[in-house]
């Protein structure tokens, strides 16, 4: 972890912003930064590299397990964090102290200048949220093993579906096996919508058996070690051919080239908003454009939103090591939705495919 905070103490200097030090408040970001896994602790990082934990006696012991090399500063039960900063910071020579502007509260920021009147804040904006953009090679091995863990939990789940499955069981069931192969948990709320439902983007599953239903969308992931994972596959019943399966049918193909070409415009260097036009104007192509109402993809780590984020408004630039997810999908209120995502991987000369369920309209049968 040492690494990362003298890359973080690099970034400092180059941004230009003059301060002697920055107080890490974000729970991600401490972690990310430290290697520490609990919560109520903040970060305090100098210039030259130094760097406090400042936290209670409930974490001791986990402090010295997970960061043996940092300093730490321990609060009593009778004592605020806020208080421990200003005590830690009075025989200090630290007078102007960054913050993270977008993790702190405007009543902790009120504390702070009340208490400890020798310090000026200054606040700043995404310094470790940019380290983290770019995955380095023991955060990729966790996110491929979450990745792994949520293909083999799909395809097991998936396997057992009867028509008395709901859409709840089927959340629960992702994320029992999902526990049982390895994961601490789910990476988000995981999403079964069967047929009207799947046109939801964001659908809260509900006791709502398939039966008949012909499609289903499952958006799911896996959290590994503090990692995670993001997939999404909608499944289909081979019926009889009807005008509603000619029409899904069409509609799934046209995303799945939307997603390819958009996977395809990945590289180093290229404008994220290019390859969320590229799946875009395949879906236009097609008169689907208006269907498809939310942003390509994103990025995704410690959390499963992360920026970069892939859209019609992005500015963001996609650079090697960076993992992304590529997630067109198009909406059709009270009939279907579509979704297709895979995670990827931006190198140094393109792009690797991180997950390897397959996604062909064969691949992705609603047996029940």
């Amino acid at each position: 972890m040492t690494q990362r905070i003298e890359r973080l103490v690099q970034s400092i200097a180059e941004s230009g912003q003059q301060m002697d030090a920055i107080l890490i408040c974000s729970e991600v970001n401490v972690r990310y930064l430290s290697g520490f896994t609990g919560d109520s602790t903040w970060l305090l990082v100098r210039p030259d590299g130094k760097a406090t934990l400042l936290s209670d006696r409930r974490y001791e012991t986990q402090i010295a397990d997970e960061c043996p090399t940092l300093e730490s500063a321990i609060r009593p039960p009778s004592q605020t964090l806020v208080a421990l900063l200003a005590e830690y910071l009075a025989d200090s020579s630290l007078k102007t102290i960054g913050f993270e502007a977008d993790h702190v509260q405007v009543s902790t920021l009120h504390q702070w200048k009340e208490q400890i009147k020798s310090v000026e804040w200054t606040q700043t904006s995404g310094l470790v949220e940019t380290l983290r953009s770019i995955k380095d090679a023991d955060e990729l091995a966790t996110i491929r093993r979450a990745i792994s863990i949520a293909e083999r939990s799909f395809l097991s789940v998936t396997n057992k579906l009867t028509p008395q499955t709901t859409e709840l069981q089927i959340a629960h069931e992702l994320e029992a096996t999902m526990r049982s192969l390895g994961a601490s948990g789910v990476a988000f709320d995981v999403i079964a919508g069967a047929e009207p439902n799947g046109a939801l983007p964001h659908y809260h599953p509900h006791d709502i058996a398939l039966a008949d239903c012909r499609t289903l969308l499952i958006d799911w992931g896996a959290r590994v070690d503090g990692y995670c994972s993001d997939l999404t596959r909608t499944l289909h019943k081979a019926d009889v051919r009807s005008a509603t399966s000619d029409r899904f049918e069409a509609a799934y193909q046209a995303v799945l080239e939307s997603q390819e070409a958009a996977i395809s415009a990945i590289r180093d260097g290229v404008e994220a908003i290019e390859v969320d036009r590229a799946a875009r104007q395949v879906l236009q192509k097609a008169g689907l454009g208006d269907a498809f109402k939310h942003g390509l993809g994103h990025s995704f780590g410690l959390e499963i939103h992360e920026d970069p984020r892939m859209g019609p408004m992005s500015t963001d630039v996609l650079r090697e090591g960076m993992v992304l997810t590529v997630e067109p999908g198009v909406y059709f209120e009270g009939e279907f939705g579509i979704r297709i995502e895979d995670d990827i991987l931006v190198t140094a000369d393109g792009f690797e495919r991180l997950s390897t369920l397959p996604k062909g309209l064969d691949d992705c049968r609603l047996v029940v």
